[in-house]
């Protein structure tokens, strides 16, 4: 306890960490603060939940921090800007113009961010018209409809712009990733609640000590995941001698870190929304055929707790898994950047044999990482058969705890990077954080 106080101590005595801090607690409460203004012209107690029995709306709703259920101005929070971030990183291995500005360095940067910018504007406006028309009842509406639906999707758009000045503003002045930080925030705000929730669930049919066993086995499940998070295979890479000017520089012996786990969360948000697929056809087909076979489909497609469920799911989690890994790392890239700095794997030729010991490297850790990716994907369908609450189970697995686990060992590394530039002692007593991929970039 007293090395906690004393870590706090040091973190609030180092000027630039604690002004950060500050500026990103301030942001937090705008964000939260306008994750609760409703649209205007609209009956709150008439509206319907779309989220209850959609796992696709229920996952966008624990993203925003249940703003999405409410009718908020920022319904969609940043999700839009994750949208289109993936969508321009899609687009740099497609086509030669995105692919030409990603390699320009800074000026192609800002021009790719612009572009993002574009883009989410874009995307923002057609996921809010859909938004209006789909969630919102015309018995809710209070003014004009015509009104209605332009008001609030301009609206919609300027609270998804406003979200993400704020992620932006966050990465600049504040601790971390900024867009992370914001989805992680709408994820917390709902624990509480869950938590609560639970508890008085199982308070309520005299099942307390389950409850206790419950938060162990989450304690548990977050261990899991962030070992998975953590989780790294080095290559030893060894760079020979060189001269500097009138000097030898010795050749160092570094290493070149592969996760675990590189495709972070995209898998099961791509899984996640491809199951839906199939449930709607055969609903379609039941509905046109009245055959009781492609009832029973139906139903079984449309319960994640069904085992034919959860096997499709798991099946998707490990093929987008591979497939965001193999678009994600180039070993051809990485071998050459390898060689023209003079450094080589032991025991492996330079150049194309380099490009091929990497590919069967990734291909050796990508199975593994993606059966334990979509193992934390069905411990929420487990959780949910075992009496738990929705709202907590989803706290099990799933896209919200990686996401979790994930910025907050994020932070945590910032935060550290600040008490070692200042000779203070770390956070950990051994060992170091080690950072992750932000999720605007892959991940959510």
């Amino acid at each position: 306890m007293n090395k906690f106080l004393t870590t706090l101590k040091n973190i609030w005595s180092i000027e630039e960490l604690r002004k950060r801090i500050l500026q990103t607690l301030l942001i937090i409460v705008i964000f939260r603060v306008g994750s609760h203004v409703v649209l205007p012209g609209v009956d709150v107690a008439k509206l319907k939940d779309l989220t209850a029995n959609n796992g696709l709306l229920g996952l966008l709703n624990t993203l925003v921090g249940g703003a999405f259920k409410n009718a908020s101005i920022m319904a969609l929070g940043i999700m839009p800007y994750i949208s289109a971030s993936i969508a321009i990183q899609l687009l740099t291995l497609a086509l030669p113009y995105f692919s030409k500005l990603q390699k320009e360095g800074e000026s192609g940067r800002r021009k790719l961010n612009q572009i993002t910018r574009w883009v989410t504007i874009a995307v923002a406006a057609a996921q809010g018209f859909t938004y209006v028309q789909t969630t919102i009842p015309t018995d809710a509406i209070l003014v004009g409809q015509g009104l209605f639906y332009i008001s609030s999707v301009l609206l919609i758009v300027a609270g998804t712009v406003m979200c993400m000045w704020l992620g932006e503003r966050m990465t600049e002045k504040g601790i971390g990733n900024g867009i992370s930080m914001m989805i992680m925030i709408g994820i917390v705000s709902r624990l509480p609640g869950a938590i609560f929730g639970e508890a008085t669930s199982r308070a309520g049919s005299g099942q307390v000590l389950f409850f206790v066993i419950e938060i162990v086995a989450l304690f548990m499940v977050v261990l899991f995941a962030v070992a998975i998070t953590q989780a790294t295979r080095r290559i030893p890479v060894q760079y020979a001698k060189q001269i500097v000017g009138n000097k030898v520089v010795t050749g160092q012996r570094q290493y070149l870190p592969l996760k675990l786990n590189i495709a972070g969360v995209m898998p099961i948000i791509f899984g996640q929304a491809l199951m839906f697929i199939p449930g709607l056809i055969l609903n379609y087909l039941a509905e046109s055929t009245k055959n009781d076979t492609f009832q029973d489909w139906a139903i079984i497609m449309n319960s994640p707790t069904s085992w034919q469920y959860c096997l499709i799911y798991a099946v998707l989690i490990i093929g987008f898994t591979f497939f965001y890994t193999a678009i994600s790392i180039n070993p051809n890239q990485i071998a050459d950047d390898m060689r023209r700095g003079g450094g080589f794997i032991p025991g492996v030729k330079p150049g194309q044999p380099t490009s091929d010991f990497i590919a069967n490297v990734l291909d050796r850790i990508t199975l593994p990482g993606g059966v334990l990716l979509a193992v934390i994907a069905i411990l929420p369908a487990l959780a949910g058969l075992l009496g738990m609450t929705q709202n907590f189970a989803s706290f099990f697995g799933g896209t919200s705890l990686l996401i979790l686990v994930g910025v907050v060992l994020d932070t945590l590394q910032q935060i550290e990077s600040y008490l070692l530039m200042k000779r203070y002692e770390g956070l950990m007593q051994s060992g170091r954080i080690q950072g992750r991929q932000a999720v605007s970039t892959v991940s959510i």
